[in-house]
């Protein structure tokens, strides 16, 4: 669900995405801070059908190195996972719904459900499922982040400049979207209200839209760093392909992790108030009004 509010000020707040990317992959269920890399013996068999089943592990992929991953689960534990060549990557519906993909689909920050064997002292991936859609907006960010973002900053710096190179604006609006724990999926609704918010800023001159995601209290905070920044990434693509919105008026969206709380975390309700990603639209006190 959404909501729109208004706010007489707010600090800007200017961020580029960051994806972890660490020395060496942690043990089996190894905390965010332990270091140690992974010693395995040998190379996984051809056949994963005769090893002892391991658990199934969900959350999204946060480091990659060789063939090793790291997945962290939504309560913020990590587990590293060895990716053999007999490991089964596939995803589901869309373009390559139904088909084998390759090791180098794995993507830093794409959810994935991995069914495991155990094997060497350590886990071996024997199926890895992922969403096309979320393979796509991975890939998409992968690709085009450092472009994106450098052409987005040299046009809201043009823009900026036929305003004076004020750094000052007036919130008109603000739109709360919110998300299921550990999720970063945008609902039929949200969608709705994305692009409603979108033509209302359209309809404001000189309008720009600052983005910034939050979380709730669960996880630790590497986690929900990573999990804020990932749900203001969404409803970024969301409103620029599917509404229209144009990349130069757009300011750099953020993720505030669980900083800013609108709604008291101790509580079930506040936490679902706390997880979301509000969309305010901005005009310069230099134009508003003119």
């Amino acid at each position: 669900m959404s909501d729109i509010s208004k706010s007489p000020k707010i600090t800007l707040m200017l961020a580029t995405l960051a994806i972890l990317a660490p020395s060496s992959v942690s043990a089996q269920q190894a905390t965010s801070d332990d270091e140690s890399d992974i010693t395995v013996n040998g190379i996984p068999p051809a056949d994963l059908s005769g090893l002892a089943e391991g658990p199934e592990i969900e959350g999204f992929i946060s480091a990659r190195k060789a063939d090793r991953m790291q997945v962290t689960s939504v309560d913020g534990s990590n587990t590293a996972i060895t990716v053999a060549e007999a490991t089964q990557i596939r995803a589901s519906k869309g373009l390559f719904g139904g088909k084998t993909l390759a090791a180098d689909s794995l993507l830093n920050g794409l959810p994935v459900t991995v069914k495991t064997v155990e094997w060497g002292g350590g886990l071996v991936a024997s199926k890895i499922k992922l969403r096309n859609k979320d393979l796509k907006t991975a890939t998409m960010i992968r690709t085009g982040t450092n472009q994106g973002f450098a052409e987005q900053t040299a046009a809201t710096e043009a823009l900026r400049g036929r305003v004076g190179d004020i750094d000052q604006y007036n919130i008109k609006g603000t739109t709360n979207v919110n998300f299921d724990t550990g999720k970063a999926v945008l609902s039929a609704q949200d969608k709705v209200e994305l692009c409603n918010t979108a033509s209302t800023a359209e309809a404001m001159d000189n309008a720009l839209l600052l983005i910034v995601g939050y979380t709730d209290s669960t996880g630790d905070y590497e986690f929900n760093q990573r999990l804020s920044e990932k749900r203001a990434s969404r409803v970024v693509n969301y409103m620029q392909q599917a509404c229209g919105w144009k990349p130069y008026r757009m300011l750099t969206p953020t993720g505030m992790a669980e900083a800013d709380p609108i709604s008291d975390n101790s509580t079930r309700e506040g936490k679902a108030q706390n997880r979301r990603v509000a969309v305010n639209i901005m005009v310069s006190k230099s134009v508003d009004g003119l």
